[in-house]
């Protein structure tokens, strides 16, 4: 297990324990090369006693490696050091996606269908060189502080043997497609199905199929049917619904043939999210659901290292719904012949009515010829005089008829003429041409023809109309107004889509955001719901993500300047630790925590170490001396020099008991050899010096 403090390839500083898993442990870490902190997986013990696990393991890691994808964990570094395996990849500030549905219960559709699309664009990426992760779950996937996703743990999974499943396993179980769950053949299809089971537990909240133990899971993947999303999220919508249902059929065939086709769908959504356009395949009687085999079963219960156990659930037949055929209306047969009683009484009131009418006309008839009426013909036994005055009388009546219609004949017809798409001033100036008049009854919207002209007359082109007639017609006020739709929190690339789908046209501008992710629409200008023609110009305000800024050069300067210079550029110093510099004064600065010219996020921590100078080596000196051949000591003066002369250190008037004697010197600093120089004075009054050199060894 590897503590604060220690070192992994002397580079990387373990700072802190930030996850544990079945099969490793992940540290935080800084990478005292490159000056940013990195994650570090390390196997545990058991998994790195396996060879042929490490072999396989080292393989996919090396290839993982290989994928560099902005939703994908990047992998910096594969190695192992005295039995420990690790891989060194890029730390992520966030939380698990397990965490996020968790802490918020249920994800709306338009955050999951983000998240879902982040996911499936690093899946792409991966099954685009052939690389399966085999493993997605919602512990795979991180949302970083800015609401970016990432896919981890690439290769790792293909790692894992039936001999080596660990105890994560029921958390993967629950993701994983039938075809893992038999340990049949494994694509890209598996990969889809898995990430539809994290769709439907975004929407939801809840994994579709739960249980005590891994096989009863495994089972319910093989075998049931999963309870429609939208029981658990009714304002799910049905678009959705479809690409999740679609993602987690049990037949590979019947999912998506590829991510890329998923994806496409995944945009379609926030375009139109109640729009039906999901193509669902249709499934033949060899891909209906069926009950496994005992043979399948106790498969799967080898495959997991589990003991079978009754409480599995089985599929049993449905019994089929028996329907009853209908009785016949008894009263039907005594009806037979016999006319409604309703349409009966409606013939008889007819009828009467008729008879009124007929005696009413017979009335009219005989009252005219009586002349009951006013209506008596003239007599014909008149005299001549009165004949006469007759005839003069039926002369003008005929005149006066024959004038009229001589009146009719005398006036004018002109064809009709077509003034839509005039302005009222033109038209008004033909129509006069040929004697008719021009009246402006109102205004209506028109996306036909521009605002301002003729877009309606009440006689059409071609018609005959009498001249002096008046001519009615519509102005175009222009195209009518729709409601924009709000794309305030789209990513950036759907809302043009949608405005455009729209008839609308999309301007972007750009700004920092400390809460929405980058690519995402902060606002929008008209706002969503407002009413405005098509055409009309809608300015977006694009998420840049947390404000960029470049990392100034602090190496040498002073604590104090190297703080003041990291504040000014819209950092944070957190902390600052010291070492010892042979090249670096104490007091200034050695090492910066994030690399000089690095662009990060603006408020970003960034730690300092201080240099606390050269670092003296201490050295001590220990040597046994003895007394010069057949002389008598009394006392002597000892003097420890090093190699240039220069004294380290003095013993004067030393009373020597008994030979040989061991003087010793410490906290001498940066010497490697000296000499003793000793004056001996002897019993009969005489001296003798005597000199020997010394090494000195570090303390």
């Amino acid at each position: 297990m590897l503590t604060t403090g220690m070192f992994v390839a002397d580079r990387y500083e373990i700072i802190e324990k930030i996850g544990a898993g079945g099969m490793s442990d992940v540290y935080k870490a800084r990478d005292h090369i490159l000056g940013r902190f990195v994650a570090i997986k390390v196997l545990k013990q058991e998994f790195s006693e396996d060879v042929n696990f490490v072999t396989k393991f080292r393989t996919e890691a090396q290839s993982a490696a290989g994928l560099e994808h902005p939703n994908i964990v990047n992998i910096y570094d594969v190695g192992s050091e005295a039995g420990m395996h690790f891989i060194v990849m890029e730390y992520v500030e966030g939380v698990t996606l397990k965490t996020y549905i968790e802490k918020k219960m249920q994800l709306t559709y338009k955050e999951a269908v983000s998240i879902a699309i982040q996911v499936g664009r690093g899946i792409e990426a991966a099954h685009a060189k052939n690389i399966i992760h085999r493993d997605i779950k919602p512990q795979n996937i991180l949302i970083s502080t800015e609401g970016k996703a990432k896919v981890t743990d690439f290769g790792i999974a293909r790692a894992v043997s039936n001999n080596t499943i660990s105890a994560d396993v029921m958390g993967s179980v629950h993701y994983s497609s039938p075809e893992q769950a038999r340990n049949g053949f494994v694509d890209g299809k598996s990969d889809i199905y898995s990430l539809g089971i994290v769709m439907y537990e975004m929407v939801t909240g809840r994994v579709p199929f739960d249980g005590d133990t891994t096989v009863a899971v495994a089972i319910q993947h093989l075998q049931e049917e999963m309870v429609a999303p939208s029981a658990y999220a009714p304002d799910l919508p049905v678009s959705l619904e479809k690409i999740i249902l679609k993602c987690t059929q049990k037949s590979p065939d019947r999912r998506y043939k590829v991510i890329s086709d998923l994806l496409v769908d995944l945009k379609q959504v926030l375009i139109s999210p109640n729009e039906d356009f999901v193509t669902m395949i249709p499934s033949g009687s060899q891909n209906k659901t069926r009950v496994i085999n005992e043979s399948e079963v106790k498969a799967i219960h080898e495959a997991r290292r589990v003991a079978p156990k009754q409480e599995e659930r089985r599929v049993k037949p449905q019994p089929q719904p028996i329907y009853d055929e209908p009785e016949e209306d008894e009263d039907e047969e005594d009806n037979d012949g016999f006319l409604n009683p309703a349409v009966e009484k409606a013939a008889t009131i007819g009828g009467i009515i008729a008879a009124f009418i007929i005696i009413g006309i017979i009335i009219y008839f005989v009252g005219n010829v009586l002349g009951i009426f006013g209506a008596k013909k003239p007599d014909t036994t008149v005299k001549d005089n009165d004949t006469e005055v007759v005839q003069t009388e039926q002369i003008k009546e005929d005149t006066k008829k024959d004038v009229i219609n001589t009146e009719k004949e005398k006036i004018e017809q002109v064809t009709m003429i077509k003034v839509t798409g005039l302005t009222f001033e033109e038209a008004k100036t033909q129509l006069n041409a040929i004697g008719l008049g021009i009246k402006e009854i109102g205004t209506q919207n028109s996306n036909e023809y521009e605002e301002g002209l003729i877009m309606s007359q009440d006689v059409a082109e071609g018609m005959q109309v009498d001249k002096n007639t008046t001519i009615n017609v519509y102005i175009s006020s222009g195209e009518g107004t729709i409601s924009i739709p709000n794309v305030v929190g789209y990513d950036n690339e759907a809302a043009l889509n949608t405005l455009a789908d729209q008839g609308f046209t999309a301007e972007r501008t750009y700004a920092y955001s400390d809460t929405v992710a980058s690519g995402m629409v902060i606002s929008q200008n008209p706002t969503g719901g407002t009413e405005a023609k098509k055409g009309t110009v809608v300015t977006l305000t694009v998420s840049q993500g947390k404000e960029a800024v470049s990392v100034p050069d602090v190496y040498n300067k002073t604590q104090e300047e190297a703080t003041n210079a990291l504040t000014a550029a819209g950092l944070t110093v957190t902390s600052t630790t010291t070492d010892y510099s042979d090249t670096v004064e104490a007091g200034k600065v050695i090492s910066q925590s994030i690399a000089a010219g690095k662009y990060v996020d603006a408020g970003s921590n960034i730690s300092l170490v201080i240099s606390m100078g050269k670092k003296t080596t201490y050295y001590y000196c220990k040597a046994t001396i003895t007394a010069p051949d057949n002389a008598e000591v009394t006392v002597a003066d000892i003097t420890l020099k090093d190699a240039n002369g220069n004294v380290l250190q003095e013993w004067t008037g030393v009373k020597i008991a008994k030979f040989p004697y061991t003087i010793s010197a410490y906290d001498i600093e940066e010497v490697s050899t000296g000499t003793l120089n000793i004056v001996w004075y002897l019993a009969d009054g005489t001296s003798k010096e005597q000199t020997e050199n010394v090494t000195f060894t570090k303390q």
